[in-house]
Formats: C-alpha cells, sequence, structure tokens
C-alpha cells in the first residue's frame, strides 16, 4: 500500500512539470508582435454622381472634393501603413537583428507591388529605395488633378470608365477609345471596376513610375528634412504626366492655390480657416 502511494506521488509531480509546458508552449520568437493599426472604411464606389446638375460652381467643388476624399484618403491610408512596416523593418534591420520569416515575407511582398527587387546582400540601398516610393501623395494634390484630368467629374472617361486621372493601357478593349486619338495610336483610356481601383491605380503609378521619379525625390527631400509634405512642393515633379508641360503645372498650381480653401473645409470640416 505503501508501494502504491509512493508510485501516485511520482505520477502527480511528473504531471505537475510536464503539464504546463504542453499548456503554454508559444512559438520561439524574438520579435515583437506588429501592433494593429485600424484603416478608415470606406464603400466601392461604381457610380459617378451628376456633377452637372449643380449649378453653382462652389456647390460643385465642394460636391467633387466630397465625393472623392474619403477614398483618397483611405487609399493613402494603406499606403502609410505599408510604409510604417517598411521603416519597422529597417528599424529591425539597423539593430543588428534577423529578419524573421514573417518579416521576410512582408518585406518581399510589398516590394513587390512597389516594383523593387530585393537585394538580400543590400537591404540598405533596397529600403531607400522602397522608402521613397512608399509615400502618401497629399490629398490636395490627388484631388486637384481628378478635378483637371475629369472635367470635375463629368468627363466620358470618369462617368463611363470611372477614370479620374486620364490614365491609359495598350490592350485593345482595356478601355474606351479617345475621341482626338491620333491616327497609328493604340492607347485607350482605362475603364476601371471602381472609382477606388482608380485613385489606387493613380497613386500607385505616381509612386512606381520612372517618369514621376522627380516628384518621389522632392517628396523624399521633404522628408529627410522633417518638413510637412505639401501639394504645391510635389507639382515641379508631374512634368510628364502631359504634353503640356510647364503649363500644366502652372495650371495644377493656380488649381490648388484657388481651391485650397474649399478642400480644407472637405479634408478638416472643423476648420475655420484656411492658411498658406
Amino acid at each position: 500500500m505503501r508501494f502504491l502511494g509512493w508510485i501516485v506521488a511520482v505520477v502527480l509531480v511528473v504531471l505537475a512539470v510536464w503539464l504546463p509546458t504542453q499548456l503554454h508552449v508559444q512559438p520561439e520568437s524574438t520579435n515583437e508582435p506588429e501592433p494593429t493599426v485600424k484603416l478608415p472604411q470606406v464603400s466601392t464606389i461604381t457610380e459617378v454622381p451628376n456633377f452637372n446638375q449643380i449649378a453653382d460652381v462652389r456647390d460643385k467643388k465642394q460636391a467633387f472634393f466630397g465625393f472623392l476624399a474619403p477614398i483618397v484618403q483611405a487609399e493613402n491610408s494603406t499606403i502609410e501603413q505599408e510604409r510604417e512596416q517598411v521603416i519597422r523593418i529597417q528599424e529591425h534591420l539597423l539593430a543588428g537583428k534577423k529578419l524573421s520569416n514573417e518579416q521576410t515575407k512582408k518585406f518581399a511582398t510589398i516590394a513587390k507591388r512597389y516594383n523593387v527587387e530585393v537585394d538580400t546582400s543590400d537591404y540598405e540601398a533596397t529600403l531607400a529605395v522602397l522608402l521613397r516610393r512608399v509615400d502618401v501623395v497629399p490629398e490636395a494634390l490627388v484631388l486637384v488633378q481628378a478635378a483637371n484630368e475629369s472635367g470635375w467629374g463629368t468627363s466620358r472617361f470618369a462617368t463611363e470608365a470611372l477614370n479620374f486621372f486620364g490614365q491609359w493601357c495598350f490592350r485593345k478593349g482595356c478601355g474606351l477609345v479617345p475621341d482626338s486619338r491620333i491616327d497609328g495610336m493604340n492607347h485607350e483610356v482605362r475603364k476601371f471596376t471602381s472609382v477606388n481601383a482608380s485613385v489606387r491605380s493613380y497613386l500607385r503609378n505616381i509612386n512606381t513610375h520612372p517618369a514621376y521619379f522627380e516628384l518621389r525625390r522632392l517628396r523624399a527631400e521633404k522628408r529627410a528634412s522633417g518638413a510637412d509634405v505639401r501639394a504645391l512642393d510635389l507639382t515641379p515633379g508631374l512634368l510628364s504626366y502631359s504634353e503640356r508641360g510647364e503649363e500644366y503645372i502652372h495650371e495644377l498650381n493656380a488649381m490648388i492655390r484657388v481651391n485650397r480653401p474649399i478642400i480644407i473645409d472637405v479634408l478638416e470640416p472643423s476648420s475655420n480657416s484656411a492658411p498658406e
């Protein structure tokens, strides 16, 4: 009987030591968990209001900016989250730590999205290119370009193709054929499934296309100096966006200045002033 009691005691001790190891085993990790970021929720928009029905010019502009602003802000928020992820990876590497499998996959996914080839022998160079590309575009600039390219949301390309930025495609049937297309040209104005997709494509174009390297350089300079990135600071980088060149830049600058009060009212409803 005493022997049986001894056996029971041994079994209890073994269970006391072994059981907790099975209940609380966690995968080994040297990295802190990624913070959860809540992104703005916006509906997928597939129809464009009839802005021509609004007679008052200011009301029409207010309606146009109010229609697009939430979409632009949501897409910029996604980019901002991606940028924060890249910065965390950079800080991790600068601290001399090795990337986890999850971080490596995330790094590769973001790099692929922004057309950057990851150089595993020189992460620093890859990160430098990524941080220049993975960045927001000022809402005022996006809204004004959309207004300029879409005729304040009334152009055929905006209403029929949901294309607010005059983006082209080169596969037959990918979009709408411009009435003014020159003989021998094969481009079409791209058709999108939603206004959200149009804004997303525009931002990706600005952030990846070689033609807008200067805009990204100007933005990176502002970031490096700790200054705010303003719409007027970046318009010189859009010289290649239109065949009109400098004239197009002057027009955008004028539109930004004239419409700044309305844009501020839309983006910051509680603000009563429009500082330069």
